[in-house]
């Protein structure tokens, strides 16, 4: 493989890592393979610190493809935690409000999902990377400063009640480009008349590309040590 002129690498992101941390993980570990100081490597489509799953990587002139794959369909496992909200919609912060649950079924859950399904609009959340005037969401957000975020158009393709044990549920999300999960999360707890947040989530495809495909980080060093590359030696 010659990661200088270009590869693409699926890797399954950890718990409590963020993106930019498993970017920063792969090129250090690269670099030393290859000895060289810089080489490019990026990634496409952010995945919050408290969620795992499918990350892809490009490295040199495979950056381009970048935005390719940024726009090709997502599936996420998540589970939410029913009658209980966070400022984050997940469990970055502290629960900040409780609400029933005793009126909420199965059927009346399956009920809701289905609304969700198709074409919607979705507000973002107030922690997430949307910039609001050159400035990320939640750099606003932390400080305590409130913002008026506008909704997007996006699609839910699938979304299917994958386990019920009240006051949890998991679901299984197929989506576009651009659908925040825990802000699904929020949506779901209020059409139940309720409340709702991110207890878990793991991206398991990115179009074509599925977790039984990713290396996790343990693996790395031997990948590397396995591949043929080609240096500028």
């Amino acid at each position: 493989m010659d990661f200088l002129e270009g590869e693409v690498v699926y890797l399954n992101k950890p718990l409590e890592w963020t993106s930019f941390d498993l970017v920063n993980k792969f090129r250090y570990k690269l670099s030393g393979k290859l000895r060289v100081k810089k080489i490019k490597v990026g990634h496409a489509g952010t995945l919050d610190p408290l969620a795992t799953g499918v990350m892809i990587l490009c490295t040199g002139k495979a950056t381009k493809r970048i935005e390719e794959f940024q726009y090709q369909t997502k599936e996420y496992v998540a589970k939410l935690k029913l009658g209980e909200t966070t400022p984050s919609f997940d469990r970055e912060e502290e629960v900040n409000a409780v609400y029933p649950t005793g009126h909420i079924t199965r059927g009346k859950v399956e009920e809701v999902l289905k609304t969700f399904t198709g074409t919607i609009r979705q507000i973002p959340p107030a922690f997430s990377a949307v910039k609001i005037n050159g400035k990320r969401a939640y750099k606003f957000a932390r400080k305590g400063r409130e913002i008026e975020l506008k909704p997007k158009t996006l699609v839910i393709e699938e979304l299917e009640l994958l386990a019920y044990d009240l006051p949890f549920i998991s679901l299984r999300v197929v989506c576009s480009k651009g659908t925040y999960i825990r802000a699904l999360a929020r949506d779901i707890g209020q059409a139940l008349q309720s409340g709702a947040h991110l207890t878990a989530l793991e991206r398991t495809r990115i179009g074509n590309v599925t977790l039984d495909m990713c290396l996790n980080v343990g693996e790395i060093d031997a990948f590397l040590d396995k591949m043929t590359i080609e240096t500028t030696d």
